[in-house]
C-alpha cells in the first residue's frame, strides 16, 4: 500500500480489524434480522466507524475523507461506465434487439435439452443486459415454471439457471460487476473479459456437456410447450424482429475487439440502438432520450417478459452506483485507518511464488463473499489489498480481477447469506445449497483459475519470468520486507 494512503502506524491486528468486523456486524444484522439485502446503510456505517477509530488514534476526520476520496476516484470510470450501460439497456429493448435474443433463444428448448436450453438462454440474456439477478428474476421463473411441468427436479433447474445467468454476467462489458472490478485492480475492461476467459469459457463449456448428461433422463413430452409458444408470440406481437436490431450488439462487438475504450464503445452501442429503435420499431427521438433516461416500460401482456424488458435507463444505475460510491468509499477508509496494511502483512505470509499468489487472492476473495455477503465489497476490499503484490512480482493485475470475478461473482449465488444466494433462492424457491452442486459453470471457473496458476498458464507478465527453483512457490525476485504498491 502507498505511504500516502495509510495514515500513521500501522495499528495492531485486533485494532485494525475492529472496523471491518463491526461493520461485518451490521451487514449481518441488515441482511438476516431486517432481511434487507441493501448494504448502503451499513456501508455507510463503515466508514464512520473507520472514522471514529482513526479519532482515537489522533488522525483527522480531513485527512481520512482525502484518502477515501483518492480510492474513490478509480471507481469514477466504472461509474460513468455503468450510467451508459443504463442508456444501452433502455434503448436495446426500445429497438428490438433484446426481445430479438429471447425471441429466438427460445428455440433452443426442448425436452431432452431443457437443462442445457435454460443454461444457453439465460446466459444469452444476461449477457445482452449485462444483469444476471433481472435475468434470474424474469425469465428465470419463466423457465423455473417449464422445467416443473416437464417434470425436473427445480434444484436441477435451478442449478442451470444460475449458471447461465452469472456467466453472462460476468462476461458481459454492460455489467456493472465487469466495470468495478478491473477499475479497482487497475485494469482496462476488455483485458478483463479477455484474461476471464481462460476459465469461464471451459467452465461453461464442461457445464453444458454435464447438462446434456443430466437431461437425458427428461426426454418425455414437452408438457409446457404452450408457455414458450406464448412468450415467442408476445414478443413478435409487439416488436418488429428483424436482423437489423442485432446491429448494435454487433457494432460494440467490434468496437471492443478494436480495443476502443469501453465508455465510447458502450455509448455509441446506445446510440445505434436509439437509431435502430427509430428506424426499425418507427419510435421517436423523444421516445429514445426517455429510454435512455429513464429506461423502457413493457407492455406485451405477459408478467414475465414485462417484467425483465421494463429496465435500463440511467435512473435506473442509482442503486448500483451509490452503492459502489460507498464501498469504494469503506475501502479507502480501510486503507487510511490500516486495516489493508494490517491485513496484507499476515496475508505476505502465505505468498511466495504464483501458484499461492492466485490461490490467497481466491481464498480472500472467497472469505470475504462469506464474511460480509456483500458482493461489490467482495470485489473491491480484495483489490486493494493484493493489487501492489502482483505489480511486485511482476504479474498483470488482469489475473487478479480475474480471480476476484470468479470467486466473487460467481460465489455470490452459491452462499446462502450472500446478497446473490439470498435473492436467487427467495425468487426460485429453491433453497441455496440444493442447487449450488448443479450451477456447475460458478464453481468450475474458479478450479480453473487455480489449474492455470499451477500450470503457469494465462498468467501473464509485466516483465520476463525470472529463473526459479519451483514452479510454482518459488520466493519472487522482489525483498521480503518490500510492501506492495497500491
Amino acid at each position: 500500500m502507498r505511504d500516502d494512503v495509510q495514515i500513521g502506524p500501522t495499528p495492531g491486528l485486533a485494532m485494525a480489524l475492529l472496523p471491518l468486523l463491526a461493520t461485518t456486524a451490521i451487514l449481518i444484522l441488515q441482511f438476516f434480522i431486517f432481511s434487507d439485502f441493501t448494504p448502503h446503510i451499513p456501508l455507510a456505517f463503515g466508514i464512520m466507524i473507520c472514522a471514529m477509530c482513526g479519532r482515537i488514534r489522533g488522525v483527522p476526520w480531513e485527512k481520512m475523507e482525502a484518502s477515501m476520496l483518492e480510492v474513490v476516484k478509480l471507481g469514477m470510470p466504472a461509474i460513468f461506465i455503468l450510467l451508459a450501460v443504463g442508456m444501452v439497456i433502455g434503448t436495446w429493448i426500445l429497438s428490438g434487439t433484446v426481445p430479438t435474443l429471447m425471441y429466438y433463444g427460445f428455440q433452443l428448448v426442448s425436452p431432452s435439452y431443457f437443462l442445457v436450453a435454460t443454461c444457453l438462454i439465460s446466459a444469452l440474456v444476461s449477457l445482452a443486459t449485462g444483469t444476471s439477478w433481472g435475468t434470474v428474476g424474469t425469465l428465470g421463473l419463466a423457465l423455473m415454471g417449464i422445467g416443473e411441468g416437464l417434470g425436473i427436479p427445480m434444484h436441477l433447474t435451478g442449478g442451470a439457471l444460475v449458471s447461465g445467468a452469472f456467466f453472462g454476467d460476468k462476461m458481459s462489458p454492460l455489467s456493472e460487476t465487469t466495470n468495478l472490478t478491473p477499475a479497482v485492480c487497475e485494469t482496462d475492461l476488455w483485458s478483463h473479459i479477455r484474461s476471464m476467459m481462460a476459465t469461464t469459457v471451459p467452465a461453461m463449456l464442461i457445464a453444458l456437456v454435464l447438462y446434456v448428461w443430466l437431461g437425458a433422463d427428461y426426454g418425455g413430452q414437452f408438457e409446457r410447450s404452450t408457455d414458450i409458444a406464448t412468450f415467442r408470440q408476445a414478443l413478435d406481437d409487439t416488436f418488429t424482429l428483424s436482423w437489423i436490431t442485432l446491429i448494435p450488439p454487433c457494432v460494440v462487438i467490434a468496437l471492443a475487439l478494436a480495443k476502443f475504450p469501453p465508455f465510447p464503445t458502450i455509448f455509441t452501442g446506445a446510440a445505434i440502438g436509439g437509431l435502430v429503435a427509430i428506424g426499425v420499431q418507427g419510435e421517436t427521438l423523444q421516445a429514445v432520450f426517455d429510454a435512455m433516461q429513464n429506461g423502457f416500460s413493457s407492455d406485451t401482456g405477459n408478467p414475465a417478459i414485462d417484467a425483465l424488458l421494463s429496465s435500463g435507463g440511467v435512473l435506473s444505475m442509482t442503486w448500483v452506483v451509490t452503492l459502489t460510491f460507498f464501498a469504494l468509499g469503506f475501502a479507502g477508509m480501510l486503507e487510511a485507518y490500516g486495516t489493508v496494511d494490517a491485513i496484507i502483512k499476515q496475508l505476505m505470509r502465505l505468498i511466495k511464488g504464483r501458484f499461492s499468489l492466485v490461490a490467497t487472492s481466491s481464498g480472500t476473495t472467497l472469505a470475504v463473499s462469506t464474511i460480509i455477503g456483500d458482493v461489490y465489497t467482495t470485489l473491491v476490499l480484495p483489490g486493494r489489498l493484493l493489487k501492489g503484490q502482483y505489480q511486485a512480482m511482476g504479474y498483470k493485475t488482469c489475473t487478479l480481477s480475474r480471480s476476484i470475478e470468479d470467486n466473487g461473482t460467481l460465489s455470490s449465488p452459491l452462499i446462502p447469506w450472500n446478497m446473490g444466494g439470498g435473492f436467487v433462492s427467495s425468487t426460485i424457491g429453491v433453497p441455496t445449497l440444493a442447487y449450488a452442486p448443479f450451477a456447475f459453470a460458478c464453481w468450475l471457473s474458479p478450479l480453473f483459475g487455480l489449474f492455470w496458476a499451477l500450470t503457469g498458464r494465462f498468467i501473464p507478465r509485466d516483465e520476463p519470468e525470472q529463473p526459479e527453483t519451483n514452479a510454482t512457490d518459488a520466493p519472487h525476485s522482489a525483498p521480503s520486507s518490500q510492501q506492495p504498491t497500491s
